[in-house]
């Protein structure tokens, strides 16, 4: 219910956002507006509103949506034509010039992304809590080990950025990553020295689908954590089986427990299937058994017990940092991760196009909507950043030069200006068919892509 709930908000925004962005500059151009759709097919539900009469709909499929202008063009093509007053012609989107053309067509994709912005802008505001880029488990003979980067050596800049996360680490080394070449990073150790290491990403597989730092072979620091019951979920099985608070698990089915880690993964591994438990409580050690629910997460059945580990809150300030920037700085950074993020997409595509990132990396509504459940599930904020980096990809995604899309108008309109005289309806009608099918294509290859997720892993 969430993923659906969360998936449907994050549709519904978007797809508003995209067109109250076409539908407000047309007014600003005084063209005159017949209907405002979100979705497409049967209307659900509609009204009319303002002096234009506007329609404004609610459509049964909820995969995007439209603003319909009167245009000429479109009233010959219909068997039974309205019949507009000569002052409403006058304002048919048709008859603009140029310019207040790609105004109109722009809009859209510019207020996605406007919308990114202010949402990091407001993320930034509020303040994110983050991982401090402390280095984890060095794999064996991985890019990482190749660079001499050390367990517990903490991350300091990349390329000559600042990094202040694991977050901004990871966005920076995927970015250098398409590029396949050498970064310098620079990190401190234990003893507070300062480290340069220059890291080679040759050879490195372009899969998007793999974390970056599996990929370089590093793992997040993971401390040590005790294996003490914090937090116990209400009417879950833990509690119904009698846990309680401060609980210290000693073993698991005769296996000694070291700390928290193995704790969940032994959980995990054991959906439905009863598990002894012996726990040190005060003096006494007991023995409780308790069978873990079987759950769906990441197109996999694991088990999930509803209890939380307990934190050391020192410990824990070790590992998190709270970042917090004032209302200019956070607008500065607003605009350049919208603008860093919408190149990258680019640089992505155009990989995509060439084959160098494989097409496995394109996603479609069955992935979108999983990455929303689960984003709704850590929190606001997160779910916020999920939206954020979506309303880019589809603005990103109308800009391009595709026949049927907004750029594909815009390429028109381009041509249009150094040729002197619209395109005409043949070439535009050609152009429509190639469109059409290049989208038909990427939606079939998206789909494809969902689910083979969904049931192949």
């Amino acid at each position: 219910m969430t993923t659906l709930i969360a998936f449907i908000v994050t549709i519904g925004v978007l797809v508003i956002i995209h067109e109250f962005g076409h539908f407000q500059v047309a007014r600003w151009c005084n063209v005159k507006v017949l209907r405002f759709s979100v979705g497409f097919g049967k209307p659900l539900w509609q009204k009319t509103f303002g002096k234009d009469k506007t329609e404004f709909a609610l459509a049964a499929i909820p995969l995007g949506g439209f603003v319909k202008m009167l245009d000429e063009n479109e009233l010959k093509a219909e068997e039974n034509p309205v019949h507009y007053s000569a002052d409403d012609l006058k304002r048919a989107f048709n008859r603009q010039n140029v310019w207040k053309r790609i105004a109109i067509v722009l809009a859209g994709p510019l207020a996605n992304l406007l919308l990114a912005i202010v949402l990091y802008w407001g993320l930034f505001m509020l303040g994110v809590t983050a991982m401090r880029p402390i280095v984890g488990v060095v794999a064996d003979n991985s890019l990482a080990a190749q660079a001499s980067l050390k367990s517990g050596e903490i991350i300091q800049k990349i390329d000559g950025k600042p990094v202040k996360s694991w977050q901004e680490a990871r966005w920076i080394l995927l970015e250098q990553s398409l590029e396949n070449k050498t970064v310098e990073i620079e990190a401190i150790n234990n003893n507070n020295e300062l480290l340069q290491h220059t890291l080679s990403f040759n050879g490195i597989s372009n899969d998007a689908e793999i974390d970056v730092l599996k990929k370089i072979g590093v793992e997040e620091f993971k401390p040590n954590i005790p294996a003490v019951i914090g937090e116990i979920l209400t009417g879950s099985v833990t509690e119904k089986a009698g846990f309680m608070p401060n609980d210290k698990i000693l073993r698991v089915d005769n296996v000694e427990i070291g700390d928290w880690e193995q704790v969940v993964n032994t959980i995990k591994d054991s959906p439905n299937k009863k598990l002894q438990f012996e726990i040190e409580r005060g003096q006494k050690i007991l023995r409780i058994a308790v069978t873990p629910e079987a759950i769906r997460e990441d197109n996999q059945t694991i088990g999930r017990m509803g209890a939380s580990v307990k934190l050391d809150k020192n410990e824990l300030d070790k590992l998190l940092i709270e970042l917090h920037y004032s209302p200019l700085a956070s607008l500065q950074k607003a605009i350049a991760k919208t603008w860093d993020t919408s190149i990258f997409s680019l640089k992505m595509l155009g990989k995509m196009v060439t084959g160098k990132v494989p097409l496995t990396s394109i996603s479609g509504p069955v992935t979108i909507a999983a990455f929303a459940g689960e984003s709704a599930n850590l929190g606001i904020k997160t779910f916020l950043g999920f939206l954020a980096l979506v309303s880019i990809s589809i603005g990103v995604l109308n800009l391009l030069p595709i026949p049927v899309l907004d750029g594909g108008h815009l390429m028109y309109y381009m041509a249009e200006i150094f040729k002197g005289s619209p395109v005409s309806e043949q070439a535009m009608l050609v152009g429509q068919k190639i469109g059409f099918g290049l989208l038909g294509l990427l939606m079939t290859i998206a789909i494809f892509n969902d689910f083979s997720r969904l049931f192949a892993g």
